[in-house]
């Protein structure tokens, strides 16, 4: 289960930027979340609630997640299109010359504290 990997980590970060600004608590976390980074939200909504529990300056901190669609760009003939719903093959022109332009993310885009 990496998603508790992520959640320390951004845990980290967020009481880093809380203590380096002088402030004692996190009240929010917004994290944007890439459609095919491999990260069950789920799973990650429910290690950060474990996790927060155990941290004093983290508890009650809610964690919001920005869901970002996975787009794919067409090497053959210059289109975009949504990953997901059409994987490596491009529902264009039917060439596989093609590479992900986003949806791998998993980044810290907000925090708010107290």
């Amino acid at each position: 289960m990496h998603e508790l990997g992520i959640v320390f980590y951004i845990i980290d970060d967020a009481k880093k930027a809380a203590t380096d600004n002088g402030l004692t608590s996190v009240k929010s976390v917004t994290l944007t979340l890439g459609e095919v980074s491999g990260v069950v939200p789920e799973l990650l909504e429910d290690a950060w609630t474990w996790a927060c529990k155990r941290e004093p300056m983290m508890e009650g901190c809610e964690l919001v997640v920005e869901p970002l669609a996975a787009v794919t760009h067409c090497g053959g003939c210059g289109a975009d299109y949504p990953t997901v719903a059409h994987g490596r093959t491009c529902p264009h022109c039917g060439s596989d010359d093609t590479y992900l332009l986003r949806g791998r993310e998993v980044v810290l885009s907000q925090i708010e504290a107290y």
